[in-house]
């Protein structure tokens, strides 16, 4: 399995640029025939929080017609990194997943919000999982915040997930966290760690770039520089099995006792 992702910059609160963007790098990207594209978060808007009301996709439809009609055109399946999406409820950060005929197989709200950025200030928390199906293989979504909570990214181990999808605008200080985590995730989960961030900067941060490819034994495959990237990897969905049977750790586990 190819995986191909854009790391790219994103102008802040523009999202008739940043579709054009978008539409650009995935046509770019599929020159290159992978299996799956990914996008990293908040790609339509930046981190504008404070005009998420005006600037958000309504519903997610644009980014729906849009990253569908690119998929069926492909033939390629589409981690579409997460969006702002508006609905009655507010505003979410939304993960939209196309499989290769254009249809939306997975649809994923961040759950865990990032306070020091005030998004819990101008969006609302997601109360569902992140697991959908690519090709037959069980994979997750995941955003940005949401993998410094290891018990969450094993709810979604523990349900069959051997792909953890990562979209992320992670700054460049935590750098080091990013890649910690992303490879602590990938070694404990035995499964493969597909995580795209964003490069460039907004008015009050820098962005770490460095996507990475991890798998299950946390080696890395692929590792992006700080600037705009088309970050290429293949997955050997063997690997999993292997590994989950070498270190049996699944069938180890004692959850009865963790709470």
């Amino acid at each position: 399995m190819k995986i191909s992702l854009i790391q790219c910059d994103i102008a802040f609160g523009q999202p008739a640029a940043n579709y054009a963007m978008a539409e650009r790098r995935i046509r770019e990207a599929a020159q290159q025939n992978p299996d799956i594209i990914v996008l990293p978060e908040l790609w339509t808007t930046g981190y504008d929080l404070t005009r998420l009301e005006a600037i958000a996709d309504e519903g997610g439809e644009t980014t729906r017609l849009l990253v569908s009609r690119l998929a069926r055109e492909y033939g390629v399946n589409i981690v579409a990194g997460s969006v702002a999406s508006r609905s009655r409820g507010g505003v979410t950060n939304r993960m939209l997943v196309f499989d290769r005929r254009g249809e939306l197989t997975g649809d994923y709200s961040k759950l865990h919000l990032f306070k020091l950025m005030d998004e819990h200030l101008y969006l609302q928390p997601g109360e569902t999982k992140g697991l959908f199906t690519l090709g037959g293989i069980p994979c997750a979504g995941l955003i940005c915040y949401d993998i410094r909570f290891p018990e969450w990214v094993r709810a979604h181990a523990a349900s069959g997930a051997e792909i953890l999808f990562v979209s992320a605008e992670w700054p460049l200080p935590r750098l080091a966290h990013w890649r910690a985590l992303l490879i602590s995730r990938a070694i404990e989960n035995q499964c493969y760690v597909v995580a795209c961030n964003r490069s460039g900067a907004d008015p009050a941060n820098v962005f770490a770039g460095h996507s990475l490819i991890i798998d299950p034994w946390g080696e890395i495959i692929g590792e992006a520089g700080e600037g705009e990237e088309l970050l290429s990897g293949v997955l050997d969905l063997q690997r999993v099995r292997e590994v989950r049977a070498q270190i049996p750790v699944f069938a180890d586990r004692r959850p009865e006792l963790y709470r």
